[in-house]
């Protein structure tokens, strides 16, 4: 099977003016004198360049943040293999997958939701890897936008998953949305709010900046929510025209195992290699704070 090549550098320039192959360049350059790193593609670095504004100093903050988390952060960037049972149950348990359509600022919509309201089979980490893994591919094949919303339908979120998630997983997976992801986030809306969103959210806010705060919105009912988005562009279960939640996961599900290859190559070839890195080597630890300073909150 051959490994999915993405968007090209070319296909990006088009797309985008403010892209400069100068930049690029300037970028190749940098990574070069940053042993610790992998090789990097250049619709990666168009990436992340577009996600930051084409401002080269943040940009470099994300690559370096990147790929340093996903080195990190076994528990969510390891043992991607869509076929592994773990991730075959959460898949089961989880959907994400893209809405068609732009909302009226010309905005990506990714929609995430349980499929199974029982919390005995729910995995925090493994949940949020069928996540990133959906938004890697999906990065890859679609390359930059003009921004991204997400839409959670929590409409079958308990306290049960709640207590579920440790305080210390959902730490680090803030952070590494909020400091390595190369999207332009522009929204979060969670929609059929139920009162164990309220725990969610007490739990996630000391991990998020206020900028993420800020572009937060809860909805109750489709009319709010349909300030924001095409309502047609949800599943029919939510009272949209697109199709079943079950198939549109499918659909989802069938691309990463396409793209099996893709993953096994990333998770062997795209990490930093601390022994190489110039200054002192970072570690878990480091990045994200001492694992047994959430024991008092551990409720798994």
């Amino acid at each position: 099977m051959s490994i999915i090549k993405g968007i090209t550098l070319e296909e990006e320039m088009k797309k985008n003016s403010q892209l400069k192959l100068s930049d690029i360049q300037s970028l190749r350059e940098w990574c070069k004198k940053q042993p610790h790193l992998p090789k990097i593609e250049d619709n990666f670095l168009a990436l992340f360049l577009h996600s930051n504004y084409y401002q080269m100093e943040p940009t470099k903050n994300t690559i370096e943040n990147y790929y340093t988390i996903r080195t990190h952060l076994p528990e969510i960037f390891c043992n991607r293999d869509p076929f592994e049972k773990e991730l075959r149950q959460a898949f089961k348990i989880a959907a994400v997958f893209p809405l068609n359509g732009l909302t009226k600022d010309g905005y990506k919509m990714i929609l995430s939701t349980l499929m199974d309201s029982d919390p005995s089979f729910y995995n925090y980490n493994n949940c949020i890897k069928y996540a990133i893994m959906f938004s890697d591919i999906y990065l890859l094949m679609n390359g930059t936008n003009d921004g991204t919303i997400f839409i959670f339908d929590v409409s079958k979120l308990s306290f049960g998953h709640v207590m579920r998630i440790n305080p210390m997983g959902m730490k680090k997976h803030l952070y590494y949305l909020q400091e390595a992801m190369p999207i332009r986030l522009k929204a979060i809306h969670f929609l059929n709010a139920t009162p164990a969103m309220e725990l969610w959210m007490n739990m996630a806010k000391p991990f998020m900046k206020n900028e993420l705060i800020d572009i937060i919105h809860f909805h109750l009912s489709l009319e709010s929510i349909s300030e924001y988005i095409p309502v047609d562009a949800l599943p029919n279960e939510m009272g949209g025209k697109a199709d079943s939640v079950h198939k549109l996961a499918e659909i989802q599900v069938k691309e990463l195992e396409d793209n099996r290859e893709w993953f096994l190559l990333d998770e062997a070839t795209r990490r930093v290699n601390e022994a190489l890195r110039i200054g002192k080597s970072k570690t878990a630890n480091g990045l994200f704070g001492i694992e047994g300073n959430f024991k008092k909150l551990d409720i798994d």
